[in-house]
């Protein structure tokens, strides 16, 4: 790829994104302005057409609507109310109770959706209201919320780590699922830390302790919701199915605990498999454009040349994975988080691996890195989920965020450089 080519890529992508084309029209017209340099007209159309059918020809992918379906229904199932319930009986009598609910909330609530936006509208719609009344501000209660539902993605089952899958290509989900729990339960200390001594400098209220009755009492309801994880997770790591197999099994048993729970009805059934139809249909579309885009640089060996330089800079692993997490930090800042994934795993993949990086540690390194990137502006999805949830605006919310933000990245360093937190789940199952 030479340097026009390359500035074609760049320029038109930006440009395009500029004037507010969407992120997938934008992946794949850039892609197709590209190669119109290297190829004919007629040959370079159907080069793209082939990319974006054969980019979704793929088995594992199918996990990822199935996943999306199993979080529709538990978003409409009263699941989030259960384990709201029981995140408020372990720590709502902490400093700042009502925001440790939302961080274990979005934990359990995450790892069991596989969804950061699904957590941050089910828990943020519940429990929002619930902060303001007892004297929390809205702006914090909205932080909190955008920062906590980032674990849903780390945690497992998680459809970015599914992509990550696809695009390092063939990392074990079920490695990369286990790998994600460390991290994600660290994130979630880490940012109820945070909360705390935010809490008591603003002196917001303190819950009652929970007796041990009531605390039995909620544990059992939210027990088949958490069963689920036991479940899919299990049936992974012990090889009973794959991952797309789990997430079907999902779908029946989220359904099965929907009717059981009386939170669903079938008249209710057309708009929950709309609502996942159409998130379906905008993460295919990211995935099968931005696939395009990966093979249009491959083609023109633009990740090799980069894998090049960066080494040329450094061979000391430590100075490369600064580089990387930076560039990855700023990219998150202006690209979502699946095209993202989809575009610089091929790039930095075989860097990390040249300076002997394991794969798996590197992808769970690059989600934790674009998960900060979804909560900052000014493409960060998840913000401006939190921020709508919560009736608030993103210039009132960056305040009690960016302490958040600290946390999040001294999480981030903490993975980055002790590969254990992420590896050693993994080793103890012999997934690796």
């Amino acid at each position: 790829m030479g340097l026009i080519e390359i500035l074609v890529l760049v320029l038109s992508f930006l440009i395009l994104l500029a004037i507010g084309v969407p992120v997938a029209w934008t992946l794949g017209i850039a892609s197709l302005l590209t190669i119109l340099f290297s190829l004919e007209s007629l040959t370079a159309f159907m080069t793209m057409a082939q990319q974006v059918m054969t980019s979704l020809d793929s088995f594992t992918l199918l996990a990822i609507p199935f996943f999306i379906l199993a979080g529709q229904l538990m978003n409409k199932g009263g699941i989030a109310t259960r384990l709201i319930n029981f995140a408020k009986n372990i720590v709502g009598a902490l400093p700042g109770g009502l925001a440790h609910i939302n961080v274990v909330a979005a934990m359990l609530f995450g790892a069991i959706a596989g969804s950061s936006v699904a957590a941050a509208s089910a828990i943020g719609s519940i429990l929002g209201p619930r902060m303001e009344k007892e004297g929390y501000t809205k702006e914090f209660g909205a932080a909190i919320n955008i920062s906590s539902s980032t674990m849903g993605l780390i945690i497992p089952p998680s459809n970015i780590l599914i992509v990550y899958s696809l695009a390092s290509g063939g990392t074990s989900i079920a490695a990369l699922f286990i790998a994600g729990y460390i991290p994600g339960i660290l994130t979630g200390l880490i940012l109820m830390g945070v909360a705390a001594v935010w809490a008591m400098r603003k002196n917001f209220p303190v819950g009652e302790r929970t007796a041990l009755k009531p605390l039995i009492k909620s544990f059992l309801k939210a027990l088949p919701s958490l069963l689920l994880l036991v479940i899919v997770i299990g049936g992974i790591v012990i090889g009973i199915f794959t991952a797309t197999e789990a997430a079907a099994i999902a779908v029946v048993y989220t359904l099965g605990l929907a009717f059981f729970y009386k939170e669903i009805r079938f008249k209710d059934l057309p708009s929950v498999l709309m609502g996942s139809v159409q998130t379906t249909s905008i993460v295919m579309i990211l995935i099968a454009t931005s696939i395009s885009m990966s093979w249009v640089m491959s083609f023109g060996h633009l990740p090799q040349s980069i894998s090049e330089t960066l080494l040329a800079l450094s061979d000391n692993k430590i100075v490369i994975l600064l580089i990387i997490n930076l560039i990855l930090l700023f990219v998150g800042m202006f690209m979502d988080i699946t095209p993202a994934v989809l575009i610089f795993t091929p790039i930095f993949l075989p860097v990390v691996v040249e300076l002997g990086i394991d794969p798996v540690h590197f992808g769970i390194i690059m989600i934790m890195n674009l998960c900060i990137g979804i909560c900052t502006p000014p493409v960060g999805t998840l913000l401006f989920v939190g921020v709508s949830v919560a009736g608030t605006t993103i210039e009132k919310v960056i305040k009690p965020l960016l302490p958040l933000f600290v946390a999040m990245l001294l999480t981030l360093i903490l993975v980055t450089f002790w590969e254990d937190l992420s590896l050693a789940l993994p080793r103890l199952f012999d997934l690796m």
